[in-house]
């Protein structure tokens, strides 16, 4: 009975021997094979210009029908999508909303107009992205007109604070950049960048490596190109705040990619293609 007992005993501590090398080993083929993936996708990016894939969304989400009819009354970009393209835009506009927290400031309240609207901006400008929610980006406050900042002691349309992962904005004001939309100014995009730029800077994922680094090359082929830079600065096409640092200079960039495209590239065809690569946006006849 004992000798059976121990044979028993030995065969069961073998088969936890086997399976826990079979763990350990299928654990290690799985870390091999992710970095060996990231190494791959970005010796690709650096030669193509982008990641291998960007949509991975096996089980989309969808908006309801309150918010779909909000897009299709008030946001342009998305009557320009293909149906495929409206579908992957309803899903990551169901996660971000979902990814972030929304608070309304001086009695203004919450709805699916603003939900939907500043949600949809985030969407759009990180479309070509794999990783699309802005990790660095927790809550959206929203006041209904210019607030006093007491950091800066000025009023303040909108701000992106990386301290406190939020980012604010004057709803007046962000609806009139939607109103008017072929002067370059746009509240919400520009916001929006300026969390990009930032959550780029702390994120090494595939997509944010290349927006930081067609920024940096951009910066690098107008410090090479000086007659560029001059009529950058001469057309008046920029207005003179996004000359401010590179920060400004970055979303102001981006502000004039979503509101004049044929513009821009008409004139600046190859600061246009560096915008255009940064955030690998192939969409809408962009």
């Amino acid at each position: 009975m004992n000798l059976l007992f121990s044979q028993v005993l030995q065969e069961s501590v073998g088969i936890q021997s086997e399976v826990f090398s079979l763990i350990f080993y299928i654990g290690m083929a799985t870390i091999i094979g992710y970095h060996s993936f990231k190494f791959l996708e970005q010796v690709y990016a650096r030669r193509k210009l982008k990641p291998f894939f960007v949509f991975n969304h096996l089980f989309k989400r969808k908006l309801n029908k309150n918010q779909i009819n909000i897009l299709e009354d008030q946001f342009d970009f998305y009557n320009k999508l293909t149906n495929e393209e409206k579908r992957n835009f309803h899903h990551r506009m169901v996660c971000f909303i979902r990814d972030k927290k929304f608070v309304g400031r001086e009695g203004l309240q919450i709805t699916d107009e603003i939900k939907v609207l500043v949600s949809a901006t985030a969407v759009m400008l990180t479309f070509g992205f794999r990783k699309y929610l802005i990790k660095t980006l927790d809550f959206i406050i929203i006041y209904p007109s210019q607030y006093y900042s007491k950091q800066s002691q000025q009023n303040h349309k909108g701000e992106y604070n990386p301290k406190l992962r939020s980012l604010v904005l004057s709803w007046e004001d962000f609806i009139e950049g939607y109103n008017i939309g072929n002067d370059n100014l746009n509240l919400g995009i520009h916001e929006v960048a300026h969390a990009m730029h930032f959550n780029s800077l702390k994120e090494n994922d595939i997509s944010a490596y290349l927006f930081k680094n067609r920024f940096l090359d951009l910066t690098d082929f107008l410090q090479k190109n000086p007659e560029v830079r001059a009529k950058l600065i001469n057309t008046k096409y920029f207005r003179a705040y996004a000359f401010t640092n590179h920060f400004e200079f970055l979303s102001v960039l981006i502000e004039c990619f979503f509101e004049t495209p044929k513009e821009f590239k008409t004139h600046f065809p190859k600061v246009y293609k560096y915008v255009q690569q940064m955030l690998n946006f192939n969409f809408a006849n962009y």
